[in-house]
């Protein structure tokens, strides 16, 4: 099994693709060792010394590193511990998992605005994003503010912010003239 790496415009996060489905659904963003009990891949990442945080997408891991950690003597234990895991067959998630896999939902309560925040995010945002090892999440929308939540490689980055104000919002602005801000929600 070959894994690759790629980096990230988040100079503390690497992308991993194994080549396989890491989540056949959503995606799930670990922010420390305590949140990911659920999951035998993210703890076994979270042993490795100067792991911050997990990330899966749909087939690729975002692992973000400590300031003071070092790539070139972190990623031969992360490579190690994703190779042996799919090599395994072991489950991303344990079965009994109640860990939060981040869903687009449309709920038929949603009014036209978050239906179309929704449908822009799932078909511009999301897919370019990923491509970065990250994930924008719909929280809400209150008076011509939308929320979003920023996670994997987005989250933390230097890059995030302008990123969220001069892309996201910018794009939202133009396609929903009701949208005045874009803010990141804090985990």
């Amino acid at each position: 099994m070959f894994v690759q790496t790629e980096p990230t415009p988040n100079p503390a996060t690497l992308k991993f693709l194994p080549g396989k489905t890491v989540m056949k659904e959503g995606t799930i963003f670990f922010q420390n060792q305590e949140s990911a009990d659920s999951s035998p891949l993210a703890m076994n990442l979270f042993a490795v010394k100067g792991v911050e945080s997990v990330f899966f997408g749909q087939d690729f891991i975002t692992i973000t590193k400590a300031e003071k950690s070092d790539w070139s003597l972190m990623k031969p234990a992360i490579l190690g511990s994703i190779i042996e895991h799919f090599t395994t067959n072991k489950p991303i998630l344990k079965d009994n998992s109640n860990s939060k896999i981040s869903e687009h939902t449309k709920s038929e309560n949603d009014s036209d605005i978050v239906v179309k925040i929704k449908e822009l995010l799932d078909t511009k945002v999301r897919p370019a994003v990923a491509m970065d090892g990250g994930d924008i999440l719909f929280d809400k929308y209150d008076k011509g503010i939308v929320f979003l939540h920023m996670q994997g490689s987005c989250a933390g980055c230097p890059s995030s912010t302008a990123t969220l104000k001069m892309g996201i919002e910018n794009m939202f602005k133009h396609y929903i003239p009701e949208v005045r801000e874009v803010r990141p929600v804090e985990a």
